[in-house]
């Protein structure tokens, strides 16, 4: 499970969850129909965490050249693959992540290219 391996439940540990990341889990379930009760379980999982609102000036040019480097355009720094149209949430999700030098979990490949890049990404698979 996600909470042996990264210990994000453990004492002492402290886990930031974008605003952006808020605003999707919600979205998800408005659009899955999700009832009084699983909502209610979302928000308190949520509460265990520290939301982080702030775009600092920092994260705003971290993401321009995420999304640059994404589309294999960033001078000075070469894609070893095909462009990668990421989300523009993931974008920020990525720039939040990388600015605060924040290892970024995820259950997708979304962000694998970016890895060792521009931030440390542990992807897990749901079970």
């Amino acid at each position: 499970m996600m909470e042996e391996t990264f210990g994000i439940f453990e004492p002492g540990t402290r886990v930031m969850v974008p605003a952006i990341i808020i605003g999707e889990l919600r979205s998800l379930a408005i659009q899955n129909g999700w009832g009084e009760r699983k909502i209610a379980k979302l928000e308190e999982l949520v509460k265990r965490f520290i939301p982080f609102f702030d775009l600092t000036e920092d994260i705003v040019n971290r993401y321009a050249e995420i999304d640059a480097f994404s589309q294999g355009r960033l001078p000075g720094r070469r894609l070893d693959c095909s462009a990668r149209n990421m989300g523009k949430n993931d974008l920020w999700i990525a720039a939040v992540a990388s600015t605060l030098n924040a290892t970024l979990i995820t259950t997708d490949g979304d962000f694998d290219h970016l890895n060792n890049r521009f931030l440390n990404v542990a992807r897990f698979e749901l079970k």
